[in-house]
């Protein structure tokens, strides 16, 4: 690792005495004598402000950027960019396979330049945790947790050969073995250290934990009070290389918690109940910052759970300062004393020390929450924020069915089933998971599930025959407390085997169900559900075949799965014969007493003790070296990708976007799901087409996001969700007409106008690049919400799409669209496609777009009909900063940061 040139030039450095020795640190309270403002600053802003004042350099970093954090004012946050340097960053495989293949491709176009390939190399910490790729093929049985560890490493091992050579290829950077456990969980459990420390100049300086991660859900560490939240995988890679990530400086939205919850609600019901009024509120881009008597009422875990569904919410982070609660769960989980007694007293000495004196941060607008008010919830059927209350369950599925599914509730028919024949019905459940990282992380909710488990089993229920049930624990830390206390073997008599240790369910790796299900599924348009412990429910995500999918907490995923429907009143209804749900839920007494039998430190040491060596078939990769990869032209998991090809040290600057024709009208809340699937490819979609054609049988084809090392299949796999609607298609769009989108027809397609033909819309963007003809899409609010999926933008890049409008786009989305040098317009409020009367007919004109670009700046944007009508409207560019700009000048992020390193 480099050694950074810290400057102090305002003279804050001082020594600090520790358990683990002295260190020195570039004091807040110091720089407060300047700028009093800082005692009052929320703890987030604070970190950042650290960033700034032990990074500053004059160049990239100076003294106006720390003056203007300083004197941050929530309540009048002025649009002003900063640069931040986070201390690390963590990867996700599915992000990550594709990020390390872009730094093998640009040690390629170094090479070809005659300059150092190990220019290329992470200068900052990188962790990847292969969590990804498990899938649930098998469920409900002793043997599937080693069956589907078997079968991954099989579907996998092009893939894995390529991350054990970057493991040795690259310095700072390792990778943790599969059947570890979730990035998120590993990371809050293992890899954070909360304080960090580096040498400088002979000195040891002890800084803020911070990072990004390739993942969305990279804010659970918020929850141990550490500063981070997810990037796309382009940004990511920037920031590995020491570039920094420029942000306008947040508002931040205090949360007040008070109370504790009350007997039989979860953290599940709690972070149901935030997500859903957060969302009411509006965070999108700003920062949560909790704060509150409550805090001293919860655990970190719990904590966790709340931040990791940040996203959720819509916010860039939800984050607790540094507590008494972060050192005992430091203590927990076995970090090492001398490490919690550095966090302890460099943090007091910082001010970023949660006490009850301590004041209330200024924030820009607050909410307040009585978790005694809590109460047993439930999400769906198809966004997160959608909470139902428990005893309205039954009542909003029906009312789901009548008004979202179109469907009568009472649906069913016979399916010979193992010899048998079994009902199954609208409201079946053919799905139950208890999964992701969100409520795998928290013992108490992973004690609750085995405890109404035991009770079930000793009742003798067990999950229906039409029902795939799975547990996938977040780490294997879970598997061993849950079988101190006794609650494993009561998980597999009911059917909730170990799986694997993985997300699986909660990013679609929910695996086949069985073919008698899924014919009688599409045969008879059934709208059967899923319910799983996760993060995001959102339509075509957990199974193909499943429409219904709801969020519950995991004690509750049990209690579905038992009963087999979402048709249920549980405060009324039996689950199976005369046992109802108050006969096996716990109390928390005994959910604190098996707590404290089972979850000790030990485990935690014993588990993370040999984490990278653990994994045998992981071990026994046979990997090739060198500081260039190898490409094998006959692979159909890693490719080079071409982004670039004939690459240049000269910047081509802004293109000129003239005679654009579109490519798809899409509506609102458009996932990144929507845009590049993760799931099941489909044999007579593009992608199938192109494997097929590679000599790939069906039965290998994996799925999109084990394949995401290969841009021939993502190109293809974009928009080619089954779920999706391109208003494009529907009878009148090409007429003028506006769609009812209730009856425009479902999957990636769109109609080639200068053809008139109907196909993929893979197959028309081809068509398109063929002509040069550059593209744009048109979309409604929310455009990009989801996971933080590079390839949603990496996708659309290389279709030839130039330009998206949308009413409003998730943050990360914007970002990465820009980071491939895609140009994000925004409609100005009231307007979208369908209110300009847009068909998609027409050929479009972006007027203003060029060198001269301002952040934010109206675009005037034409569009001529075919009949020579002109309709022309006015957009904000979602520029939002200088430096963005800047990539678009040189095609992407990348690109700016290659021809940077190439020069320098």
């Amino acid at each position: 690792m480099t050694n950074p040139s810290w400057a102090d030039k305002l003279g804050t450095r001082k020594k600090l005495q520790t358990a683990a020795g002295e260190v020195s640190y570039y004091s807040l309270p110091e720089l407060a004598k300047k700028y009093p403002n800082i005692n009052r600053l929320p703890y987030s802003i604070r970190i950042l402000l650290e960033a700034a004042l032990r990074q500053e350099d004059g160049f990239i970093i100076d003294e106006n950027h720390i003056k203007t954090i300083a004197e941050y004012d929530p309540k009048s946050v002025k649009e002003e960019e900063i640069p931040f340097k986070p201390a690390r960053v963590v990867m996700q495989d599915f992000t990550g396979v594709p990020g390390v293949v872009d730094l093998a491709a640009m040690r390629d176009a170094m090479t070809e330049l005659k300059i150092d390939p190990k220019k290329i190399n992470p200068v900052l910490p990188v962790d990847l945790v292969i969590d990804h790729s498990v899938q649930v093929d098998f469920a409900g049985s002793a043997d599937a947790l080693d069956k589907n560890n078997k079968l991954e490493f099989e579907r996998n091992g092009e893939r894995y050969e390529f991350l054990r050579w970057g493991s040795g290829a690259f310095s700072n950077f390792q990778v943790v073995p599969p059947a570890t456990g979730i990035v998120h969980q590993v990371n809050l459990e293992y890899l954070a250290k909360v304080v960090q420390t580096r040498q400088h100049n002979g000195e040891l300086v002890a800084y803020p934990d911070s990072l990004v991660g390739t993942d969305s859900h990279t804010t659970m560490i918020n929850g141990l009070g550490v500063l981070g939240w997810g990037v796309g995988g382009i940004e990511a890679e920037a920031v590995m290389l020491e570039q920094p990530i420029y942000m306008l400086i947040p508002e931040v939205v205090g949360f007040k918690l008070t109370g504790k919850l009350p007997e039989g609600t979860t953290a599940t019901d709690l972070v149901l109940t935030v997500t859903q009024m957060l969302r009411k509120h509006g965070v999108v881009g700003k920062f949560v910052e909790f704060y509150g008597e409550g805090l001293s009422q919860m655990s970190l875990a719990d904590r966790a759970t709340i931040a990791n569904m940040a996203p959720e919410y819509g916010a860039t982070m939800g984050f607790f300062p540094i507590d008494d609660e972060t050192i005992r769960y430091m203590k927990l989980t076995g970090r090492d004393e001398k490490l919690c007694d550095l966090v302890e007293k460099y943090s007091k000495a910082q001010g970023l020390f949660l006490t009850k004196e301590a004041p209330t941060p200024d924030f820009s607008s607050t909410l307040e929450l009585d978790m005694g008010k809590v109460v047993p919830s439930i999400a769906g059927p198809k966004r997160p924020q959608d909470r139902i209350e428990l005893k309205n369950a039954k009542a909003d599925y029906r009312k789901a069915m009548a008004d979202v599914f179109k469907d009568a509730p009472d649906k069913s028919v016979d399916v010979p089933l193992n010899g048998r024949t079994e009902k199954l019905g609208n409201g079946s459940l053919v799905i139950a998971a208890i999964t992701s990282c969100t409520n795998t992380s928290n013992p108490s909710v992973l004690v609750a599930a085995g405890l109404v488990a035991e009770k079930a089993a000793k009742a003798g229920l067990k999950v229906p025959a039409t029902l795939k049930s799975s547990l996938a624990p977040g780490s294997r830390v879970v598997t061993k407390y849950l079988e101190a206390a006794g609650l494993q073997k009561s998980l597999d008599a009911i059917g909730f085997n170990t799986v694997g240790y993985g997300c699986t369910t909660c990013i679609g790796n929910s695996g086949p169900i069985d073919a008698a299900l899924s014919d009688a599924i599409n045969k008879n348009n059934l709208t059967v559900g899923a319910v799983l412990s996760g993060n995001r429910n959102f339509e075509g995500r957990i199974h193909a075949d499943v429409k219904a999918n709801y969020l519950a907490s995991p004690p509750l995923v049990v209690a579905y799965a038992l009963a087999g429907t979402m048709d249920i009143d549980f405060e009324s209804e039996k689950i199976q014969g005369k046992v109802s749900l108050k006969d096996i839920w716990p109390t928390q007494k005994e959910v604190n007493d098996a707590l404290a039998k089972a979850v000790t430190s030990d485990l935690f040491k014993k588990e993370y003790g040999n984490v990278f060596k653990a994994n045998e078939m992981w071990n026994n990769i046979k990997v090739g070296a060198g500081d260039t990869y190898t490409w094998d032209q006959k692979s159909t998991y890693i490719a080079k990708p071409n982004y670039f090809e004939n690459f240049s040290l000269t910047e081509p600057g802004i293109p000129n976007l003239k005679d654009i024709s579109c490519l798809a009208i899409f509506g609102d809340s458009v996932t990144t799901d929507h845009i590049s699937p993760a799931g099941n490819i489909k044999k007579d979609s593009p992608a199938g087409r192109y494997l097929t054609g590679r000599g790939v049988q069906p039965v290998d084809f994996n799925t999109y996001g084990a394949r995401r090392g290969n841009h021939e299949v993502m190109v293809r796999g974009t928009f080619a969700n089954t779920r999706i609607k391109n208003l494009m298609m529907a009878p009148e769009a090409v007429s003028g007409k506006v769609a009812d989108w209730t009856k425009v027809p479902e999957g990636g397609n769109t109609v080639h106008i200068p053809s008139g033909e109907k196909m993929s819309i893979f197959d028309a963007a081809m068509k398109y690049m063929e002509a040069k003809t550059p593209l744009i899409v048109l979309a409604g609010k929310e455009y990009g919400t989801g996971s933080s999926r590079d390839w949603a933008a990496k996708g659309p890049a290389l279709q030839g799409i130039k330009v998206v409008i949308a009413e409003s786009f998730e943050r990360i989305h914007r970002s990465n669209l820009i980071g491939m040098g895609i140009l994000p317009l925004q409609f100005k409020d009231g307007q979208n496609a369908q209110s300009l009367g847009l068909d998609g007919s027409e050929v479009f004109n972006i007027e203003g777009y060029d060198n001269n670009l301002k952040p934010r700046s109206d675009i005037k944007v034409t569009a001529k009909k075919k009949d020579g009508a002109v309709v022309s409207f006015t957009t904000m560019n979602r520029v939002d900063t200088p430096v963005e700009v800047v990539y678009l000048k040189n095609g992407g992020i990348l690109h700016t940061v290659l021809r940077k390193l190439g020069a320098g």
